[in-house]
């Protein structure tokens, strides 16, 4: 049996693969422009698409580690994309917004993920474009 198993075909080998592939593409934008690592770019996206969040509501939607996010929200910060607001509600949560400047970041971000997204999207069909989306969402949704 193990001698049958082809890691190169194997789907969560394949997904990484290709998640390591688009993501270190798309890096070379954000991280040349504007020095974000990628987390960066993640909590920023989550407060320019949502708006006004907390750390811990950044970390339950892009599942990412606490750790990650403090670091992220820490450099964020000191660029001056966001600004962090202690909720009157809850004095011990602060809420993250984006400034002014963090918006404008996030607008030039959009404009360049959609025409990465295309990019990408051109190599295929657009059949098999909206399969491999739906496919996509199917695994990434959790299991029940």
């Amino acid at each position: 049996m193990a001698d049958d198993f082809d890691i190169q075909t194997f789907l969560p080998y394949l997904l990484n693969r290709a998640a390591e592939t688009a993501g270190q593409a798309f890096q070379q934008h954000y991280k040349a422009r504007y020095g974000m690592l990628r987390t960066e770019w993640r909590v920023l996206f989550h407060l320019g698409r949502y708006g006004a969040l907390t750390a811990t509501d950044i970390g339950t939607r892009a599942g990412i580690h606490k750790t990650k996010i403090s670091r992220a929200v820490a450099a964020l910060a000191a660029k001056r994309y966001l600004v962090r607001v202690t909720r009157d509600s809850d004095r011990r949560q602060e809420e993250l917004r984006l400034t002014p400047a963090g918006k404008a970041v996030f607008d030039d971000l959009c404009k360049a993920a959609a025409a990465f997204d295309a990019k990408l999207a051109a190599r295929f069909s657009p059949e098999d474009t909206a399969t491999l989306r739906r496919c996509l969402s199917v695994i990434a949704a959790p299991v029940e």
